[in-house]
């Protein structure tokens, strides 16, 4: 049959052997990407810093050298161990997504293989967009905010001026990249929600009004506490839900149109299966 499950099934430790085999694959490549990325760790953090030298320059303070600080010896070799790992498992990400589809393809049926493989590849895409978003727009956006709070010094007044930490950058930059990339998973989410049928258009549609709240509450939580970056990721937030609400559209249609098919092949071969009345 053409829905039944291609391999034989196999005992338990052969699972267990394959599992293994997968996870020694997926662990080699990060650690691969991760020494390659270490040995270019310095020249990869100064690519984060791009934003902020926008952000510079959009304050008009361009005149002003960019300068960041680390306050612990440890400091800087950790960060650098971070952006190692950072860009480790973003260039790894194919090889370990290949790999968890291999494990998982022999215990699926054609058509769900079929389904799987688009949103293996738009998951990555979309997170990819997503800290496209963070790096192009919203990270020199929050950081003019920030620089926008300094003081030149003067008649009355201290001079204070921003001299962000290696550590707290990185943490800020990474943490703004992972929400949006999560928030951009939003699509990805209900489609296959809505294929497995566990939610309807007209559902999301109705609960639009409490989606737009938990978009402003799950910003509030995973940005930095500013308001520039909150409502930065709560309107994309919305405008993805937008998004699914025409995606799980177009699957009911799509299923809908699929039994119809199924019940016009099952009622043609019902009628031609039918036996005419023997002539006398």
């Amino acid at each position: 049959m053409s829905g039944d499950i291609e391999d034989r099934p196999q005992p338990l430790i052969e699972h267990l052997i394959e599992l293994r085999s997968r996870l020694i694959w997926s662990i080699g490549a990060f650690f691969i990407a991760f020494l390659v990325c270490f040995y270019f760790a310095k020249p990869l953090f100064n690519l984060l810093v791009l934003p902020f030298k926008w952000a510079v320059s959009w304050a008009g303070l361009s005149h002003r050298n960019v300068e960041l600080i680390y306050t612990a010896p440890q400091e800087f070799f950790f960060t650098q161990i971070k952006v190692a790992m950072f860009g480790a498992l973003v260039i790894a990400f194919p090889v370990i997504a290949s790999q968890i589809y291999k494990f998982v393809a022999p215990g699926l049926y054609k058509n769900e293989r079929a389904a799987f493989l688009p949103f293996l590849v738009a998951s990555p895409l979309l997170f990819l967009l997503g800290g496209a978003l963070v790096y192009f727009f919203f990270t020199p956006m929050v950081m003019w905010f920030f620089l926008a709070m300094e003081q030149g010094g003067g008649e009355g007044e201290v001079a204070i001026q921003l001299l962000p930490k290696v550590s707290e950058y990185l943490s800020l930059i990474m943490s703004l990249v992972f929400a949006f990339g999560l928030v951009f998973q939003l699509p990805v989410i209900t489609t296959l929600l809505a294929r497995v049928g566990f939610v309807t258009s007209d559902g999301l549609a109705e609960k639009r009004k409490y989606a737009i709240v938990i978009a402003f509450v799950v910003a509030a939580v995973l940005t930095p506490p500013d308001p520039v970056s909150q409502i930065g990721l709560a309107l994309p937030a919305i405008l993805l839900y937008e998004i699914s609400i025409y995606t799980a559209r177009l699957v009911e249609k799509k299923r809908a149109a699929e039994a119809v098919a199924r019940e016009e092949a099952s009622s043609h071969e019902g009628s031609s299966g039918t036996v005419g009345p023997a002539k006398g």
